[in-house]
């Protein structure tokens, strides 16, 4: 008899998804890009990293809408290690039918890779609905449940690809346990590998960071990549032309411009 009420609970949960889950005890990211989507640190982390991988291999901006739809889903952008039989990770992939070591899967980058790589090999994924195309990819039992996570999905994605400007704003909380020479040199490690990017040169004063953008809609991917992993990399300040964001106040404030060439940042100091 319980183990009937837990896989009615495990169903009507991978039915329903959110709308059943508990409150969040801190939402600490809002994103607002011609609708809004509110998230904890953990999540905006991971779907700032999908949404980067997502460019790196030149997929069109249709499959990030994809890809983070199916992470909704999966485990609600969280990178757990629990699931249905051995799936593991955002996307809830299964080491025992060839998705990678339990480690691999446990992984954001390599996941939204193995997920970008399935998706790909769906022969027009692009005409589909967001869930038809995730369901191809995940063959879920409940086929549907995709869809309900598209609306979201499109406001994360024009934000992180820089299509909105100011679009990402997290606070921070408590003081990162990342910090100095260590949180620059890791946040600057991170963004080259999330985006492909060639390998940034470590902080000249220790703290501070710059990162080249070439054009606007670059400087706020990488902007918006910044605040969206402050929480997990000790991330102060970011700057981009005449916008700037701080963990303090955690949000966007205008200050005098600078050239959108690059984007600045600042980590917390060493305690």
């Amino acid at each position: 008899m319980c183990v009937l009420a837990l896989l009615a609970v495990y169903v009507v949960t991978k039915q329903f998804g959110e709308h059943l889950r508990l409150p969040l005890a801190s939402r600490t990211c809002t994103v607002q890009a011609d609708g809004e989507v509110v998230l904890g640190a953990d999540q905006m982390a991971n779907a700032a990293t999908i949404a980067a991988i997502g460019m790196q291999r030149r997929m069109p901006e249709r499959a990030v809408v994809v890809a983070l739809a199916t992470a909704y889903q999966e485990s609600h952008l969280r990178n757990i290690a629990h699931g249905d039989r051995d799936s593991l990770g955002l996307f809830q992939q299964r080491p025992s039918q060839g998705w990678g070591t339990p480690e691999q899967v446990q992984d954001p980058r390599y996941a939204a890779n193995k997920f970008y790589a399935a998706l790909k090999k769906v022969k027009g994924w692009e005409r589909m609905r967001v869930t038809d195309a995730a369901q191809r990819v995940q063959r879920s039992a409940f086929p549907e449940a995709y869809e309900k996570w598209a609306d979201e999905s499109e406001v994360l994605t024009r934000a992180l690809l820089g299509h909105a400007t100011g679009a990402v704003a997290c606070t921070v909380s408590s003081p990162p346990t990342m910090r100095g020479p260590a949180a620059a040199s890791a946040v600057l490690e991170s963004l080259s590998l999330d985006w492909g990017l060639p390998r940034l040169a470590t902080a000249t004063d220790l703290t501070a960071l710059t990162v080249p953008a070439g054009d606007d809609r670059n400087g706020w991917r990488y902007a918006h990549w910044l605040v969206s992993h402050a929480d997990d990399h000790g991330v102060k300040k970011v700057r981009f032309g005449n916008l700037e964001w701080t963990a303090e106040q955690g949000s966007w404030a205008r200050v005098k411009g600078d050239p959108a060439t690059e984007v600045r940042a600042e980590v917390f100091a060493a305690a």
